[in-house]
């Protein structure tokens, strides 16, 4: 997977102003998620079916915080 490249990675659009708070994710044979602020320092690379029990656990809360 090409972590240099801008193509083919979506921006999270929850990323903040300044995208302080942004990964980015491809999706390919597997899913790509890298820190925007350092591209070039890799991307964790997880199996499709894993990225959508992730996301949907995410959708419901399961990782939210209490503050």
């Amino acid at each position: 997977m090409d972590v240099s490249s801008r193509a083919g990675w979506i921006t999270s659009s929850r990323s903040g102003p300044d995208n302080e708070f942004c990964v980015e994710v491809r999706m390919s044979v597997s899913v790509g998620v890298r820190d925007t602020k350092n591209r070039a320092g890799g991307a964790l690379s997880v199996r499709t079916a894993d990225w959508a029990t992730f996301v949907a656990a995410a959708k419901d809360g399961r990782y939210d915080l209490s503050v």
